[in-house]
């Protein structure tokens, strides 16, 4: 039985990565990018321990075409992330990962889970988040530093989705309200509207 530490569940939403997803954010970050659009997913305590097997199972009742693991950061969580990714592809759906480490980093680390992760990863977004240079272009990225890695053939950088702008969602569930999406402007500490 593998725990995951999880700040955050979205099962079905559109405003993190292509077409309807399955969101975890993890609950723990090592990095402290400053501006961090979830400071409260930083700490490694909090969040609730979910089982692997409870989560693919919620996941197993959705119409999604994929999984995307967000943060904190999932590459803190390697070996419990990639039994999930696994899991989600044995039910023939995508994997979108967010990292704040590059990708040459997550390549040159040996930590337990980190190649597994990566070698289930379709789609990766790297680079830690930087709040002087936010992304309004380009969507489900950050800011501009930030790198979208196409791995297979399941999604390509020409696909329509890609063109469309960054959303942002709100729900309301059981009288707690959550957003995602892109960055709030209180979040990066300052709006530009794109050029």
């Amino acid at each position: 039985m593998t725990m995951l530490r999880v700040a955050h569940v979205a099962p079905d939403t559109e405003a993190e990565g292509p077409g309807r997803r399955f969101a975890v954010w993890f609950q723990g970050c090592p990095l402290r990018c400053p501006g961090c659009c979830n400071p409260e997913m930083l700490p490694f305590e909090g969040g609730r321990g979910v089982e692997v097997d409870d989560l693919v199972n919620q996941l197993a009742r959705e119409s999604v075409e994929g999984i995307s693991l967000l943060g904190g950061e999932p590459f803190a969580h390697a070996p419990g992330a990639a039994e999930f990714a696994a899991r989600a592809r044995a039910l023939g759906l995508s994997v979108m990962v967010y990292s704040g480490y590059t990708l040459a980093e997550l390549r040159a680390d040996s930590s337990p889970g980190v190649g597994e992760l990566l070698a289930l990863t379709d789609i990766l977004v790297d680079g830690p988040y930087d709040r002087s240079r936010p992304d309004s272009r380009r969507r489900w990225v950050g800011s501009e530093n930030q790198v979208v890695h196409f791995f297979t053939d399941r999604y390509s950088p020409g696909d329509e989705c890609w063109k469309r702008p960054n959303t942002l969602e709100l729900r309301l569930v059981d009288g707690t309200l959550s957003v995602n999406g892109f960055p709030a402007p209180a979040a990066v500490g300052f709006w530009r509207k794109p050029a």
